[in-house]
């Protein structure tokens, strides 16, 4: 798996992205979880910090990424009333162990990250972990990989006499759901580059199809989301 987010870039871009949407669209899917949410790829808390706000559900948050989790305990610590109800998780999905089952589970702007092979082997143990009746719900684009395409800006933003610039590009792509991406993150301070650094991955895009036909075989049955997400739940 590839993780195509510089951490210093990586609460600059995403409070200007997609996470003041998912702040609006989430809590309402998950009005009736009163005891315990899974939540994978927490990152550095962005979305963590929310749901506990807008629930009282004890929160499992699971970032395999040390640095991720460094931020995440950071902004925990800066909310101490959050410390007894969120526990940090240092695994990867696939080692996921907890003592009983969750009501609720979320993947916010993970899937791209889950190759075929990977997600064949984590449906069925995010099944095992959630209890019948319990929600899975995930970020969602459809439409298979974009086409290669050449080096353009996708987000910018000023710290200081800094300017934190992202740009990517679609090196090439399957045209199923697999695509080589190529992402530079540059710190400049007027034409001076002061820092850059570049991640080159493959990112996935499964169709709907796809995503329907691996969650009904780990058995989840469809379930009423807003548009950009996708529920799932267990009979």
């Amino acid at each position: 798996m590839t993780d195509f987010i510089a951490l210093p870039f990586y609460d600059l871009l995403h409070e200007n992205a997609h996470v003041p949407e998912i702040r609006e669209k989430l809590p309402p899917l998950l009005a009736g979880v009163r005891r315990s949410i899974l939540e994978i790829g927490a990152g550095t808390g962005l979305i963590t910090t929310s749901l506990a706000d807008r629930t009282p559900a004890e929160i499992f948050a699971l970032e395999p990424s040390a640095g991720m989790r460094g931020v995440l305990l950071s902004r925990l610590t800066a909310r101490p009333e959050l410390l007894e109800r969120v526990t940090v998780l240092p695994c990867d999905a696939l080692g996921l162990d907890l003592a009983e089952p969750v009501e609720a589970m979320v993947m916010i702007n993970v899937m791209y990250a889950l190759e075929p092979d990977y997600r064949a082997r984590l449906w069925p143990v995010l099944a095992a972990h959630l209890e019948p009746g319990g929600l899975l719900v995930f970020t969602w684009r459809d439409g298979g990989p974009p086409a290669p395409g050449p080096m353009r800006e996708l987000d910018s933003r000023r710290v200081g006499r800094h300017t934190y610039t992202v740009l990517s590009e679609i090196i090439e792509s399957d045209g199923e759901e697999a695509c080589k991406a190529r992402y530079l993150y540059r710190i400049t301070e007027g034409d001076r580059v002061v820092d850059e650094q570049e991640i080159v991955g493959h990112a996935y895009r499964p169709s709907r199809e796809v995503i329907e036909k691996e969650l009904t075989g780990a058995g989840f049955t469809r379930a009423d989301a807003p548009e950009g997400l996708l529920a799932w739940r267990l009979p």
